[in-house]
């Protein structure tokens, strides 16, 4: 039975693909570097809560304030640009991030984002006292949080070995679930104080999720990848020997740094960095674009960032009484299941989690709907309402939620892939503004408001089914796969749905890694066939 389950643990999780050396500095970099998803969790996370305290609503509203130290309410106008705001500032700072990633390098915009960009945002919301102050402080941490989350996925994956890529690049949106969770806890702890205190406190913690990430990244090394593209082979071997634990001369590190060196130098020959590039059908990177640019907008059309940025408001008129309470659940929910989703993207692939999240997504947010809008504000309604988006929670956390990141960060060419990722990004967060923009009109139960309620989930469900069609037809198994690899899926592979039976070639700088698969074919030579254990 031992030996059984260590077949299995290796033929999911590959561990025969480990190479020589260290693999262990490699996953805590990448794991370090996921923390910076703390930071767009939290804001997120404690943004709702913020706009819910009755000492909020007693100062900030500016056209329905409250009367005689009374309680006032958020106009949909003013409750939709503070929300927002903080999406339109990501959605440049994802657009700056590849000037800075292809100049500095990938660590230090991670540490010019955290320790200036957002600390300078967080730094006006703490000192606010009305709406403008306010706004533009989200705007700054909005800039930094959008080069962070750019520059992680991209740094992540040109650090961590393939074989545990994805569940190490998928621990960003766990870092983002933790922030969430937090916000939710202190939000709770500190809503009923009747002073500045209630809001700055929350707002101010963010302080030290930055300082942590940024004392963090200066001890941490650049990626080999990006100072190939800097025609600086000597401090790529040298940041590998960190990554790997081994000296530079070592034949398993110089195997390494060739195989990386000889496709950058290739894609090279294809045709220049430039933005138009980004755009080009040569080597498929438009459609690896389309890809990532449409699999970050279908995962904000999930509907998820509904339930964290307005979860108080509505449950609260959906009759739920409790409702920051209910918050820190559906918090925990969205923590809790994000592990399967770190453990399952390595066993099951990329494609499968996609397809079986959707779906389920839909499912759920249907069924919302449907008890929503037949029996409206009833216990019975509210019930299913609370167990269904628990249900829709766990579906998201354990699939789109992590695995687009993991996707967007290993589909892109050495060359190119600052830029696609950075555009992908920004459709994120386009998409984000997009929707915390339009959803109070949609949902508030207040004048110039449609006032939707529960209805807003047949949307949202409706998108999820489309998410169902796009994965099947656009996203490409590239699970156990180098980067390098995952060119080679995209030139030899024309449809998605067929991607999963790949076998890489072998080339002179790549060893046959799996224990159950012998490569014929000379050192210089392409290999001659592929002969797999059945």
């Amino acid at each position: 039975m031992g030996l059984e389950n260590n077949r299995l643990i290796r033929k999911y999780i590959n561990l025969d693909e480990k190479t020589e050396g260290s693999t262990t500095v490699g996953i805590l970099v990448g794991s370090f570097a996921a923390l910076g998803g703390v930071l767009f969790g939290y804001d997120t996370g404690t943004i709702g809560g913020i706009l819910s305290m009755n000492y909020v609503l007693k100062h900030f509203p500016r056209d329905h304030p409250g009367v005689d130290g009374g309680v006032g309410v958020f106009s949909v106008e003013e409750h939709s640009l503070i929300v927002s705001i903080l999406s339109c500032g990501t959605f440049f700072g994802a657009l700056l991030a590849p000037f800075l990633n292809d100049t500095l390098g990938r660590r230090w915009t991670l540490i010019i984002a955290t320790a200036i960009v957002f600390n300078l945002g967080v730094a006006l919301q703490v000192a606010s006292t009305e709406i403008n102050l306010l706004v533009a402080g989200r705007v700054f941490a909005g800039l930094g949080v959008g080069l962070v989350s750019a520059s992680i996925p991209l740094y992540q994956a040109e650090t961590v070995p393939k074989w545990i890529r994805g569940a190490i690049t998928s621990s960003y949106q766990w870092a983002i679930t933790i922030g969430l969770l937090l916000a939710s806890i202190i939000n709770q702890a500190t809503h009923a104080i009747d002073s500045t205190a209630s809001y700055r406190i929350p707002l101010a913690i963010q302080f030290i999720f930055s300082l942590v990430i940024t004392i963090g990244m200066l001890f941490l090394p650049e990626t080999p990848r990006f100072y190939i593209s800097k025609s600086k082979p000597e401090k790529a071997a040298a940041a590998l020997s960190r990554l790997r634990r081994l000296p530079a001369n070592h034949p398993a590190l110089v195997d390494e740094l060739g195989e990386i060196t000889a496709n950058y130098e290739f894609e090279m020959t294809q045709g220049k960095s430039g933005w138009l590039e980004c755009f080009s059908v040569k080597n498929h990177q438009l459609k690896r674009l389309t890809t990532g640019v449409f699999l970050q907008a279908f995962q904000q059309l999930t509907g998820i960032n509904f339930v964290f940025y307005f979860g108080p408001t509505f449950f609260k008129n959906s009759g739920i009484s409790n409702e920051f309470v209910i918050q820190i659940a559906t918090n925990v929910v969205n923590v809790g299941m994000t592990i399967p989703g770190i453990i399952f993207v390595e066993i099951l692939g990329r494609r499968a989690m996609l397809l079986i999240g959707a779906a389920g997504m839909c499912a759920s947010e249907l069924i919302i709907a449907i008890v929503g809008t037949a029996a409206p504000n009833s216990d019975a309604a509210q019930k299913v309402l609370i167990a269904f988006v628990c249900i829709f929670i766990s579906f998201f956390a354990a699939t789109w939620g992590p695995i687009c990141w993991v996707i967007v960060g290993e589909i892109f060419p050495l060359r190119l892939r600052a830029k696609s990722i950075a555009m992908s990004t920004a459709s994120n967060w386009l998409w984000n503004f997009a929707i915390a923009y339009a959803t109070p009109y949609l949902v508030d139960d207040v004048p110039g408001s449609a006032g939707l309620g529960s209805k807003v989930f047949f949307i949202w469900g409706g998108c999820n089914f489309l998410c169902f069609i796009f994965a099947w037809y656009f996203v490409y198994e590239t699970k156990n796969l180098t980067l390098e690899q995952v060119d080679e899926l995209y030139e030899t592979v024309p449809n998605a749905w067929t991607s999963k039976g790949f076998i890489p070639s072998d080339h002179k700088f790549t060893r046959a890694m799996h224990g159950d698969i012998a490569i014929s074919g000379s050192d210089d030579e392409k290999p001659t066939a592929i002969h797999t254990d059945v």
